[in-house]
This record gives C-alpha cells, sequence and structure tokens, in this order.
C-alpha cells in the first residue's frame, strides 16, 4: 500500500493534530473533534495513530552506519539546569577539524528523528551535536505523548541557558574549526532564532524550519546569516513572519525565506504523513549549501 500523505487527510484534521502536538488540545479532545472524520471502519484513535512518528520505518543513516563516529555527551550548563546532554556525530576516519552544526529538536526532546537528522548532517561533512532537553527530566522517554507532558515541566530560562551552553561546547570540541550553525524544526527553529539574538558572531548561520520568531526587540542582536524554511499550511507560525520580516529588514540582517507550496508544518519529518518529499529535499539541499557558505572555512 502507498504511504500515505497530507494530501490524504482533511486540512480541518491536519490542523486538529498540530493542535494536538503542540499542547493547544490534549489527547481526548482531539480523539473527540478527529470522530467526525473517522469513516469506513477507521476510528480516531487509528488517525491519530496514522499521523504519528513511524521513526524506524522512515529512518534514513542508520546508528550502526560504519561511515559514522557517535556518541552521548555530557556538558556543563552553569547558568541552565548545570548539566546537559547530547548526541554527537562525526564522519568516521575525519582527518582535520570540521565545521558543527547545533541541531535542535521539537517540543520533544532528542527522538530517533533528530538523531538521524543529526546522523545526515555528519555525512554531509560536518559535526553535528543534538542536545536533548528532556535530560534534568530524565530525557527522552520513550514515546511522543509523554515527552510532550515532560516538556511542560521544563524551565524555559534554563533551557534556553543550556542550549547556550551546547552551542559553546561544540564550538570547542576538539573536533570542529570553532565555526558552528544552527538548524532546529519547530520549537527548534524556533531556539534557532532566539540563539541567533544571544550568540552575536559566534553563530556563523542559523535555519529554523518552521519556528517561533524571537522577540522583535532583540532582532538587532543578530550578527549571522539566517535562512527561514516555512510551509504554506502553518497559521500558528506563519502569523508571526510579516513583523519578524520587518524587524529583519530594519536591522539589516542578511536573511532569505522559503515558502513551500502545499506543505504543512512539519513538512521535513519524513516520519509522519505531513512530510513532503519534494520540499524537504529542496529545503534540505538549500540548507546544508547555506552551510556550506556561512560555516565552512
Amino acid at each position: 500500500m502507498p504511504r500515505k500523505t497530507a494530501h490524504d487527510y482533511d486540512q480541518e484534521l491536519l490542523v486538529l493534530f498540530d493542535a494536538y502536538v503542540h499542547g493547544g488540545i490534549d489527547r481526548r479532545t482531539f480523539l473527540d473533534r478527529a470522530a467526525k472524520f473517522a469513516v469506513g471502519g477507521v476510528t480516531a484513535a487509528m488517525l491519530l495513530d496514522e499521523l504519528s512518528p513511524k521513526f524506524l520505518e522512515a529512518q534514513v543513516v542508520k546508528p550502526e552506519d560504519a561511515r559514522i563516529q557517535q556518541e552521548y555527551i555530557e556538558f556543563d550548563s552553569p547558568d541552565g539546569y548545570g548539566r546537559g546532554r547530547g548526541y554527537f556525530v562525526n564522519p568516521a576516519g575525519a582527518t582535520r577539524p570540521l565545521p558543527g552544526i547545533l541541531v535542535i529538536h521539537e517540543n520533544r526532546g532528542l527522538n530517533p528523528h533528530i538523531e538521524d537528522i543529526a546522523r545526515r548532517l555528519a555525512l554531509d561533512n560536518f559535526v553535528a551535536f543534538a542536545p536533548d532537553a528532556l535530560f534534568p527530566l530524565g530525557g527522552y522517554p520513550g514515546t511522543e505523548d509523554d515527552a510532550r507532558q515532560l516538556f511542560r515541566q521544563l524551565d524555559r530560562a534554563k533551557t534556553q541557558q543550556d542550549f547556550i551552553a551546547a552551542a559553546a561546547f561544540l564550538q570547542g570540541r576538539p573536533e570542529c574549526t570553532g565555526r558552528i550553525g544552527a538548524v532546529g524544526f519547530c520549537y527548534g527553529g524556533g531556539m534557532v532564532n532566539y540563539l541567533a539574538t544571544r550568540l552575536g558572531t559566534e553563530l556563523a548561520a542559523g535555519v529554523p524550519f518552521y519556528g517561533s520568531a524571537p522577540n522583535l526587540e532583540d532582532v538587532p542582536n543578530i550578527r549571522c546569516p539566517i535562512m527561514v524554511q516555512s510551509a504554506e499550511n502553518d497559521p500558528r507560525i506563519n502569523a508571526s513572519w510579516p513583523d519578524y520580516e520587518r524587524a529583519l529588514q530594519a536591522a539589516g540582517v542578511n536573511y532569505q525565506r522559503h515558502l513551500y507550496p502545499g506543505t504543512q508544518h512539519g513538512f521535513n519529518n519524513d516520519t509522519t504523513p505531513r512530510y513532503d518529499e519534494a520540499a524537504a529535499a529542496l529545503a534540505w539541499e538549500r540548507t546544508i549549501a547555506f552551510f556550506n557558505e556561512h560555516v565552512r572555512l
């Protein structure tokens, strides 16, 4: 059977799922409201399962791939939770330092998909580091529902400091040239925007995928080029773009934005039906070219 895509679902159902994923409604409310789309022997619970991530099925670079080296490393975060932990990946057999990319997850912590993204970056000849914001609470718990629940318990200010510390940790690793970029998805996209306002020239480039805008008064602090990757059907995130763009223009920030027609929030995530293969391929090609231009020495 062909893999289902976003086009196989009613847009209202996709909006409902987006609200559930991002904490706007709980599981019971989703199931109640999704019931009207459950026809032909399909239940609301089955729809939720269809829309939820399938990590193993979508894995592109397996953990045992001989082309990479990987480990989980803890780092100090004195202004955050004290200690952080992340997934560190670099190309096997690298003979010289490489540019580093900080990989920032969605609002579910360091799940298998984000680890896969880090491995993909290693195969593009970068050193990748993917911190887990949930580490202070025990780490990614293994299921998306449990992860969402844990995420609500985080202290936002401490978590922001943990990502600042993670960037400094990556920058200082001997495997890294000292030049770093950041890519993030959803919550992680918003964190990339935030880091751009805090790290100054220490961040060489940022690529937020469908992430929330930073505080507009902080936009003049951005010193690196930004590439914004946006889904067309993403009203929750896109509502903030006009004001963010005006702030970027006023501050003279080097930025570009790509809007992918017909796509949903999360279109780059190949573990769910919202994945758009053509748009994701183009967005990733642009992302790697952007990092090669601005982060690679």
